[in-house]
């Protein structure tokens, strides 16, 4: 499909990184998120944000071969940061 044909090159080019460093680098921006408060909660909300579109974007790409638990799992994570994002946002976490 189009997200397919669209993601190809950006796959290839992730496939070329070393797979422990998208890892830290993930869990870097969760964590950052997380930790941002007061005046930075914005900037919080921004990378958790964009770790919600990743894995969004990874969720979307696999949906396909996932069994039904699995995508409800991987369904719920990136609601979850989506909404942790948008609570920063408004500066209520």
């Amino acid at each position: 499909g189009v997200l397919e044909r669209i993601s190809y090159p950006l796959l290839t080019a992730l496939l070329r990184v070393p797979r422990w460093l998208v890892v830290v680098l993930l869990a870097t921006a969760f964590t950052l998120g997380l930790i941002q408060t007061g005046d930075l909660a914005w900037l919080g909300g921004v990378l958790l944000g964009l770790v919600a579109l990743f894995l969004g974007w990874l969720l979307a790409l696999a949906w396909p071969a996932l069994t039904p638990g699995r995508r409800m799992i991987r369904l719920v994570t990136v609601v979850a940061a989506l909404g942790v994002a948008i609570l920063k946002f408004q500066g209520r976490f």
